[in-house]
C-alpha cells in the first residue's frame, strides 16, 4: 500500500480512496491486515522527541558571561578567605543554574501535553463487526464510527454523516462547530474548509458519521504541530540578549583593568605580590556582585503585579520582554472577542432592526436608532418565533447574569435574540410542540422542524439564504401579512451583513393540515414564506477595544492572526480599532493562500503593512512570527489553540488563554492570561516596562558605584600612592549596598507617563550613551571626593591609614545613597515623583546609615575590616561631598532633559519606527 499521507485526500473520489487504502468500508481491516499495518506505520501516538540529559541542561547554565564573573568573584573571595561571600556568590549562581533547567524542560511538557491530546478511545469496524479500541491502535485503513462526544482519533477521510458537526477550534480557529459532508473538494482546499475531512484531537459536537483513517501518529495535522514545536529554537528574551551582551563587556573591562593595575605597580618597582593583591581588589571592587539579585528579585516583583492583574508569567524573563514588545499578533476567537455568538441585525418585513445587548436578556431592538415596541412589529416577532422553534439548543438562565448553554453556538444566539422579545424558549416549544424534523445537513444547508399550532400545523426552516429562499413564494411584510417576494431586497440585505462579518441565518415558515405527521424533503421544497435574516456575530470585547487603542498609543502594533474567515476578521478588526487600511496595490487581509504565494524575501514588508490575516495554517503563524522577527521586531504571540503552539514558542514571548487555551498552548507559551482577556496583555504590557525601567535604574545606580571603586585603586596605583582600600572593605562596600540600597529601586512605583512612550528599540542596549556619560560622571565624583578626603586624611597629623580608608568606604556609600534619589528616575526629579512615593528606598538608606556606623565605630567590625572610628568633622566633609555629587547629577539631568524636551513630545505622540521602517517612506 502507498504511503497514505502522500494523497490530497480531500480531492479524491470515495471510490478512490478505499482503492488506495485497500479497504472495504463494510467489513474494515482484517486482523492480519491491522498487524501488518501497525508493524509499518508503527502506534498511533505523537513522538515526543528527547531533549539533551538533565546533567547538561544543568551544565549549560554555567556557559555565560555573566555567571563566568560571579564565579571569578566567588573564586576571589573564597582566596581572601571570606567564605561566607564565597558561599553565597556560588549559591547565586547554583540556584540561577536551577531555575534555568527547569525553564527547559517546559518544552518538553507542551510535546507531552499533544500526545495526550491524541490518545483517547475509537469506536472501528474491524473483520465485518464493530469494536472499541484505544486510538493508540488505529492504523490508515481502519473504519472509524463517530457520534456526538468523540474526540476524533486519527485524520479521518468522511464516507457517511448525518448532522455531523465537529468543533476545530483547537485546530484551524473557526470560532463555530464545522458542518462535514462527503463530497470531493479541490486541491486548492484549504485546510479549515476540507468539510470531507476530520483531524485527530477535533471534538464531535452533534451528528454521526462513518470514515477511513488516513494518517495516524506524527502524520497527522496534530503530529505535523508537535514536530514544528520541537524544531522551535528557543529565542533569548531581548533583556537576556542585553544581559549577556553588557556582561562579556564588563568581563573584558575588568580583565583589562586588573592587568593594568598589576603591570602599572610592577613597572613602579612595587612588589609583584602586592600589585597581585591590588589587581584582586580592583576586580573585587569592579564586579556587580549585586546584579544577579537585583534581577531575580526585581522579576519576582513584576510576576507578582501582573499575577494580581491576571496574567501568569511562566518564566521570569517574559515579565521584561513584555515591556520591549513592539509587535502583538492576537487570535481573534475569545481573545479579542467573547467567543459568543450574538445577533446583531435582524432583516424582516423589509425593514432592518438592531439587535442590543450581549448575552444579557435586556438588550433591545431598535430601528433607525430608535428603541421599537416589539408587538407593533409582527414579522420581526414571527422571525424570532422562528429562530426559538427551528432550535435544538437549550438555554436557560439561572442565577442573574449566568446562562446554561446546551447546543451550537449560533442556535443559542437565535435564543437569546429571542429572549430579548420575551418570546421564551421553554414556553414557545410548550404551545407549538414539536411532531418531526428534518435535520441539518451540509448537502442541504437548511434544518426543518414540523409543529403542531393549532388550527394547523407549521413546518419552520432555518439555513442559508441561498437555499431557503428559492423555497419561498412570498414574504411576510412590515404588518404581518404575506407579499410578493422581493429577492432583490433580501440579496441586498444579505450581501450588507456579510460585508460586516456577520454569519447570517435565513428563516421561513409553510403552513400544512393537521394531517401531517410526518417531515420528509417533498414537504419542504417549496412554498415557504420567508420570514426573515438573523445576522450574527462573535463580538469585540468591549475592554479589547479600549485596550487596543491603548497599546496603538504606546507604540505597539496589533496584528490579528486567525482562522476564520475574511469578511469576518475584517469587521471584528474595524470594531476594535485595528488599521484597516489596505496598504498601496494590496488587500486590507492576506489569507493563508495568499501568503502561500508570497516568498520569504517579501513576506517580511507585506507582513509589517498588513493588520489581519485570516484563515491561516499553523505553520503560516509560525512563518508570520519569523518575519516580523526579521524586521527587528520584539514580538507576542496570543493563542489558545493547538494550532497556536509553534507560533507561541518561536514569539519572543508566547501569551496563552487560561480558560479556553489547550494543555499544549500553555505548555508553549511563557505567560498565561487567567481571563482569557486581551486587555490584561497591555496591563501586562506596563508592568514589563516598569520591570525593565527599575532595572535599568539599578544598573545606572551600581556601575558608578563599581567604575569609581576601580578607579579609585587605579589613581592611587598609579600615583604609587597608598591603597585608598582593601579587597574586603570593597568587598563589604559592594554587599551591603546592593541589598540595603539598589535592591530598593525595584519597588519604585511606575512613572505616569510609562505607556506614552515608544517602545525601546530592541537593539538598543541598556546602557545609552547618555547613560554611559552620567554613569562616568558619577565614577568621577566619587574619584575626586574619596581621593580628596582620603589624601586630606592622610595629612593631617595623628591619622593611620584605617581612619584614611574608612573614610574612603563611607564617602563611596554616601555618594552612592545621595545618587539613589537621583536613580528613582532616569529623566525627572525626585521632587517630581514625589519625595516620599517610595518608602522602601528611604528605610534603606536609613539601614545603611546605621549600617555604616556599625562599621565604622564597633571594634568587632575595626578588627574583621580594619575600619577605624572617625571624628564628626570628618563627617560633615563626607555629607558634603554627598550632596555635591546630587547636586551636579540633578543639574546634568535637568539639562539634558530639557535639551531632549521637543525630541521626547515628538516620540511620545506616535508608535515608534524601527530604522528599517523609514526607508519605506522615502
Amino acid at each position: 500500500m502507498p504511503a497514505p499521507s502522500r494523497h490530497a485526500w480531500h480531492q479524491l473520489h470515495a471510490d478512490e480512496v478505499l482503492r488506495l487504502l485497500e479497504v472495504d468500508l463494510r467489513t474494515g481491516l482484517t486482523s492480519e491486515a491491522v498487524a501488518h499495518r501497525q508493524t509499518e506505520y508503527g502506534r498511533n501516538v505523537v513522538t515526543r522527541k528527547r531533549g539533551p540529559p538533565l546533567w547538561l541542561k544543568f551544565a549549560r547554565q554555567f556557559a555565560q558571561p555573566l555567571v563566568a564573573i560571579l564565579l571569578v568573584a566567588a573564586a576571589v573571595t573564597a582566596l581572601l578567605r571570606e567564605w561566607v561571600d564565597s558561599a553565597v556568590i556560588f549559591g547565586v549562581v547554583l540556584l540561577n543554574a536551577i531555575v534555568g533547567a527547569l525553564q527547559e524542560i517546559k518544552a518538553e511538557k507542551a510535546i507531552a501535553a499533544l500526545a495526550r491530546l491524541v490518545v483517547t478511545e475509537a469506536s472501528v469496524r474491524r473483520d465485518g463487526r464493530k469494536q472499541r479500541i484505544t486510538s493508540e491502535e488505529l492504523v490508515p485503513g481502519d473504519v472509524v464510527l463517530l457520534q456526538a462526544g468523540d474526540r476524533v482519533p486519527a485524520d479521518v477521510r468522511l464516507f457517511y454523516v448525518r448532522n455531523l458537526q465537529v468543533d476545530e477550534s483547537a485546530l484551524t480557529g473557526e470560532s463555530a462547530p464545522v458542518h462535514k459532508h462527503t463530497d470531493r473538494l479541490t486541491l486548492e482546499t484549504v485546510l479549515a474548509d476540507r468539510r470531507n475531512l476530520a483531524y485527530a484531537g477535533t471534538l464531535v459536537t452533534a451528528g454521526q458519521g462513518e470514515a477511513v483513517v488516513w494518517a495516524t501518529g506524527d502524520k497527522t495535522e496534530t503530529g505535523r504541530i508537535a514536530l514544528l514545536l520541537s524544531e522551535v529554537t528557543e529565542l533569548q528574551t531581548p533583556f537576556t540578549r542585553k544581559i549577556a551582551a553588557f556582561s562579556r563587556t564588563a568581563l573584558y573591562v575588568i580583565l583589562a583593568l586588573a592587568a593594568a593595575t598589576f603591570g602599572i605597580g610592577v613597572m613602579r618597582g612595587a612588589p609583584a605580590s602586592e600589585m597581585f593583591m591590588a589587581a584582586i581588589a580592583l576586580a573585587v571592587g569592579a564586579i556587580p556582585e549585586g546584579l544577579p539579585a537585583a534581577i531575580t528579585v526585581t522579576f519576582a516583583i513584576g510576576v507578582a503585579r501582573m499575577a494580581r492583574r491576571r496574567a501568569i508569567i511562566r518564566q521570569l524573563p517574559a515579565v521584561e520582554t513584555l515591556g520591549s514588545t513592539t509587535v502583538i499578533c492576537s487570535d481573534k476567537t475569545g481573545t479579542l472577542t467573547e467567543n459568543r455568538m450574538t445577533v446583531r441585525e435582524i432583516f424582516a418585513g423589509g425593514r432592518s432592526y438592531e439587535v442590543t445587548g450581549g448575552y444579557e436578556a435586556e438588550g433591545d431592538f431598535r430601528l433607525d436608532g430608535v428603541p421599537i415596541d416589539i408587538s407593533r412589529h409582527p414579522a420581526l416577532v414571527e422571525c424570532l418565533r422562528a429562530g426559538v422553534l427551528c432550535n435544538d439548543s437549550i438555554l436557560t438562565r439561572q442565577d442573574p447574569g449566568r446562562v446554561s448553554m446546551q447546543g451550537d453556538p449560533t442556535e443559542i444566539a437565535l435564543l437569546i435574540s429571542a429572549e430579548k422579545a420575551g418570546i421564551i424558549h421553554a414556553d414557545t416549544h410548550q404551545e407549538s410542540p414539536r411532531v418531526d424534523m428534518i435535520p441539518f445537513e451540509s448537502e442541504h444547508m437548511f434544518r426543518a422542524t414540523l409543529h403542531d399550532a393549532k388550527p394547523c400545523r407549521v413546518i419552520y426552516s432555518a439555513g442559508a439564504a441561498e437555499r431557503l429562499v428559492e423555497r419561498c413564494a412570498d414574504v411576510l411584510d412590515e404588518r404581518g401579512n404575506p407579499a410578493p417576494l422581493d429577492r432583490n431586497a433580501i440579496h441586498q440585505a444579505l450581501q450588507r451583513m456579510a460585508e460586516q462579518g456577520m454569519r447570517v441565518i435565513a428563516l421561513a415558515r409553510r403552513h400544512v393540515d393537521m394531517n401531517h405527521s410526518r417531515l420528509e424533503h417533498g414537504h419542504v421544497a417549496s412554498g415557504f414564506t420567508f420570514l426573515g435574516l438573523q445576522g450574527m456575530i462573535d463580538p469585540p470585547r468591549r475592554e479589547a477595544i479600549a485596550a487596543v487603542e491603548r497599546c496603538q498609543l504606546a507604540g505597539i502594533a496589533v496584528k490579528m492572526i486567525t482562522g476564520d474567515h475574511a469578511a469576518t476578521a475584517e469587521a471584528i478588526a474595524r470594531q476594535v480599532g485595528l488599521d484597516t487600511t489596505a496598504p498601496a496595490g494590496g488587500p486590507i487581509t492576506l489569507t493563508g493562500q495568499a501568503l502561500d504565494r508570497i516568498s520569504d524575501d517579501d513576506l517580511p514588508e507585506s507582513v509589517e503593512r498588513t493588520s489581519v490575516f485570516a484563515r491561516v495554517a499553523p505553520e503560516q503563524k509560525l512563518r508570520l512570527v519569523r518575519a516580523l522577527q526579521s524586521r527587528g521586531h520584539i514580538v507576542a504571540m496570543t493563542g489558545d489553540g493547538v494550532n497556536d503552539a509553534p507560533a507561541l514558542k518561536q514569539a519572543d514571548i508566547g501569551i496563552a488563554m487560561g480558560i479556553t487555551g489547550t494543555d499544549v498552548a500553555k505548555g508553549a507559551a511563557d505567560m498565561v492570561l487567567a481571563d482569557d482577556n486581551f486587555a490584561s496583555i497591555e496591563a501586562a504590557v506596563e508592568e514589563g516596562r516598569a520591570v525593565f525601567a527599575n532595572l535599568a535604574k539599578f544598573i545606572v545606580w551600581t556601575l558608578p558605584t563599581n567604575g569609581g571603586e576601580a578607579l579609585v585603586l587605579l589613581t592611587a596605583i598609579f600615583f604609587g600612592l597608598t591603597l585608598p582600600a582593601l579587597p574586603v572593605q570593597l568587598l563589604w562596600v559592594n554587599m551591603t549596598t546592593a541589598l540595603l540600597l539598589g535592591l530598593m529601586l525595584v519597588f519604585e512605583p511606575k512613572e505616569a507617563d510609562l505607556m506614552a512612550r515608544p517602545p525601546r528599540d530592541p537593539r538598543e542596549p541598556i546602557l545609552t550613551f547618555p547613560l554611559f556619560m552620567r554613569t562616568g560622571l558619577v565614577s568621577l565624583l566619587i574619584v575626586a571626593g574619596a581621593m580628596g578626603l582620603f589624601l586630606w586624611e592622610m595629612q593631617r597629623e595623628g591619622r593611620t591609614a584605617d581612619e584614611a580608608r574608612t573614610v574612603v568606604i563611607n564617602v563611596i556609600v554616601i555618594v552612592e545613597s545621595f545618587y539613589l534619589l537621583n536613580c528613582r528616575s532616569l529623566s525627572h526629579s525626585m521632587i517630581s515623583l514625589g519625595a516620599f512615593s517610595n518608602p522602601q528606598l528611604l528605610a534603606g538608606i536609613a539601614a545603611m546609615i546605621v549600617t555604616q556606623l556599625f562599621f565604622t565605630y564597633a571594634p568587632v567590625m575595626n578588627r574583621l575590616f580594619h575600619s577605624a572610628p572617625i571624628s564628626p568633622s570628618a563627617w560633615a566633609r563626607i555629607v558634603a561631598v554627598g550632596v555635591t555629587a546630587y547636586a551636579i547629577v540633578g543639574l546634568e539631568k535637568h539639562i539634558r532633559f530639557r535639551a531632549a524636551g521637543h525630541e521626547g513630545t515628538s516620540a511620545r505622540a506616535g508608535p515608534r519606527r524601527l530604522p528599517h521602517q523609514d526607508s519605506r517612506s522615502q
